[in-house]
């Protein structure tokens, strides 16, 4: 009798532990925060996107409003066009706004920040970000500096 109530309670505790972990994993792949496709969407062009994912945040001043959900190349311009589906309920955002790719998180998601400009004017269905900072790579800043120690060491040699 003892080791019949053991085993359900070790089988009770199993159970808890796989529905944590199914939810931990729906919370680290973002598929937990698939909404409908209402809202509208809007495009912005960077020069390198890092690792960013179809269905990335998109947030303002730390609030998801959106997502990402197309991620494509111009061949003309050699640009990624990142395509973001804003909720409707945020249909305020002034046209001049900026979009930052950043990085959250220890496992390093990245996701779109937009910072606002002070137009009046808002965005709209198929609208364009114009102004927009591309995701800072750590290979490309490593490089960088040791590029600048190995010049300034010339310089003091010579």
């Amino acid at each position: 009798m003892k080791m019949r109530q053991l085993e359900i309670t070790v089988g009770a505790f199993m159970a808890a532990g796989l529905v944590a972990l199914f939810f931990l994993a729906m919370q680290v792949s973002n598929l937990a925060n698939i909404t409908t496709s209402e809202g509208y969407e809007i495009t912005a062009r960077f020069d390198n996107i890092g690792g960013l994912k179809v269905r990335s945040p998109v947030s303002m001043a730390g609030v998801r409003i959106g997502r990402v959900v197309d991620i494509g190349y111009d061949q003309k311009s050699f640009e990624a066009v990142v395509t973001m589906l804003i909720e409707p309920d945020y249909n305020q955002i002034p046209e001049d706004t900026i979009a930052k790719i950043y990085t959250s998180g220890l496992l390093g998601e990245q996701y779109v920040g937009l910072d606002p400009g002070g137009s009046m004017e808002s965005l709209e269905q198929g609208s364009e970000i114009m102004i927009t900072q591309s995701a800072l790579v750590l290979e490309e800043i490593i490089g960088q500096f040791l590029f600048s120690q190995a010049e300034e060491n010339a310089m003091t040699q010579e």
